[in-house]
Order: C-alpha cells, then structure tokens, then sequence
C-alpha cells in the first residue's frame, strides 16, 4: 500500500491517479467536493481572524474541531478499505491528519480542549487500525513538497472558491503557515518508509519526462523495499521509454 502526502495543491490527487494507472490498482481519493464543513471552515477562519484583529484574543473557528473530527472519520474508514486488499493507494492518509489540528490549535482556531480530545480520539484509531485491516501501516508515504508559490499557482489553477486568496486573503498567512508545518511532520514522520518529491522541479501533470522521471524514481524505491521485482520495474522502464 502506497499513501500520499502533501500541500493543498501540491499534486496528491494527479499523482495518485497515474500511479494507479502505472500500478494497475485501484485509487482511493479523499472527498472534497462533496464536503459540508470545508467552506464554513474557511469562512469560520475569516470570521474568527476577524473577532481576533478586533481585539477578542480567545475567538476561535466554530468549525475546526468539526473539519477535523470529519476528516478523521473519512480517512480512517478509507484506510481500512484500503488496506484490505493488496496495492492499493490512498491520495491522503491518516496519518499526516494530526498537523492540521495541531496548527489550527497554535492558531487559535482551536481550544487545548478540542485538540486534547481529538488526540486521544486518533491514538484510539491507530490502536485499532491493525485489527481492522491487513496492514499496520504504509509501505510507503510518498510526500509531494512544493513552494508557497506552486502551491498558490495551483490552487488558483483548480478554482475552488473557499481556497483562493483572493477572497479571503487570511489564507495566505494560513498556507504559509501550514507549509512549515509539513516541513516538521515531514522530519518527524518515522511510520514507514518516506519518499520526497520536489513538486516544483517535477510537473508530473503537464510534462512526459518529468512524469516519467518520478515514476522511476518511486518504482526505484519500491524497488529497494522489495515491492516491485527487477524484472517488473525493467518492464515499466521500457514502457516508459516507448510512450516518449
């Protein structure tokens, strides 16, 4: 089992979708578009930056604890249908799911109280996680690292209102922010094998040799952990080369 990881706009989704064509196994992609708390959120983060500059120190983003408890939910019983067969790839984990929580906490966006209680609910699920599935973790995370600029590029690109700065230009301390925190999950992160991928020099989507050069680059490392074999990543290989 492979999970991404990443930046909102960092490219999880697209290289997902091309490792599982490249695999011939099935994709699991985290729902957005059908997500009811995702706009409050960001439009309790507005609300909540606002009360903030107007001098109430404690307020707090109503839907918070709510996003995250949501995702949590989400992730938790996407991982178990993945891991219940062999191969298969999830577009976000849950294991990355923690740093959002932890930020929004530091933020003020979150009481200590809801990130207690939503700690002791993940630990929980982790607890419970190799029981309900095949696999106690990842084979491997790949994490796709991009700039505030990529990502901003690429948000942008995707168009989804609740996430452009231009309408609440709030989220571009937020994303900055949320960047240094996946630089520390990433230095922290010690659940499975860990590959980085430079989301700025590699554009997976819209260039074939940069496509290419990060499917070998992540069939080298399975490779490696003893998930592929010689002659499979040979045969990849040449299929790549074919299709230049």
């Amino acid at each position: 089992m492979i999970t991404l990881s990443g930046i909102i706009g960092s490219g999880k989704s697209s290289l997902t979708a091309i490792l599982a064509n490249e695999l011939g196994t099935k994709a699991f992609f985290e729902p957005v578009e059908d997500n009811p708390v995702l706009p409050l959120f960001y439009k309790g983060n507005e609300i909540a930056a606002n009360k903030r500059a107007a001098g109430d120190k404690e307020a707090t983003n109503p839907y918070a604890y709510l996003l995250q408890t949501y995702f949590l939910n989400r992730r938790f019983k996407m991982i178990k249908e993945a891991m219940q067969d062999d191969n298969n790839i999830l577009d976000r984990s849950i294991y990355e799911d923690e740093l959002f929580m932890k930020m929004n906490t530091d933020m003020g966006n979150a009481t200590q109280v809801e990130y207690q209680i939503y700690k002791s609910l993940l630990k929980n699920m982790m607890e419970e996680l190799p029981y309900a599935a095949k696999k106690k973790s990842p084979d491997l995370m790949i994490t796709i690292k991009v700039s505030y600029e990529t990502m901003i590029k690429r948000i942008t690109k995707r168009g989804r209102k609740f996430e452009l700065i231009q309408n609440d230009p709030s989220l571009a301390e937020y994303y900055k922010q949320l960047l240094g925190y996946y630089d520390d999950w990433m230095n922290q992160y010690n659940v499975s094998p860990l590959l980085v991928i430079d989301g700025d020099k590699y554009d997976f989507v819209g260039n074939d040799n940069d496509r290419v050069a990060v499917l070998e680059t992540i069939e080298e490392r399975l490779l490696e952990l003893n998930k592929l074999t010689p002659e499979m990543v040979a045969k990849m290989n040449k299929r790549h080369t074919g299709s230049l």
